[in-house]
């Protein structure tokens, strides 16, 4: 019944937000919804950063930036709910998002990977929300979440901006359909490079 009901939700929560596309106020709602992303809720800031950049292309990486600070603090905040909240607000989002079973499993990959896990996170579709609040629940450290946390979602949203500075609003649709192939394939791509890198050295 819970999950029908976010299903119901999201539709109505994905009109409201791209309304804001059209207000004097889209840029600070950008960032608010960037910054609540990280932390707890569900739906992308990619949503209205894709029209926003269509709308007005040369400010496209304006646009980025801002998207990119927001999403960077709401991560320190999602950071902040797991090292001090975590029993409380941090429990009740992971367990909103169905993630209470895997969360000993996300600890492993913390420990495998450390920043790895961050910043892959932080660059693909998983909820990136999950990963903030579960670094401060592990006490992961705190230079090294922030860094991995800057670097990929500075990566994600600059892409966005970027593709549409250069090619225009003809490549939203393109965006829209194929991006979480595209983060995949960066992401893939990233590693590999590391690993080379690592092997050269």
């Amino acid at each position: 019944m819970a999950g029908q009901t976010n299903r119901s939700i999201l539709p109505r929560i994905y009109d409201w937000i791209l309304h804001w596309a059209e207000t004097p106020h889209s840029t600070w709602a950008l960032f608010l919804l960037a910054l609540c992303e990280s932390s707890f809720f569900p739906v992308p800031p990619d949503l209205l950063l894709i029209p926003l950049c269509v709308a007005v292309p040369r400010k496209s990486f304006i646009y980025s930036l801002v998207c990119s600070l927001g999403s960077i603090i709401g991560g320190c905040i999602g950071y902040l709910i797991g090292w001090q909240f975590m029993d409380t607000i941090g429990g009740s989002i992971i367990d909103f998002y169905g993630f209470h079973d895997k969360y000993q499993h996300i600890q492993s990959l913390y420990m495998s990977y450390d920043a790895w896990a961050i910043g892959i996170a932080g660059f693909t579709p998983v909820p990136y929300k999950v990963f903030t609040i579960t670094a401060g629940a592990f006490r992961i450290n705190f230079a090294v979440f922030f860094i991995a946390s800057s670097i990929s979602r500075s990566a994600r949203f600059f892409l966005v901006g970027g593709l549409i500075y250069t090619f225009g609003s003809g490549i939203q649709s393109f965006i829209e359909r194929y991006f979480n192939t595209l983060a995949v394939i960066f992401t893939i791509l990233l590693v590999l490079g590391f690993v080379l890198l690592k092997y050269l050295l």
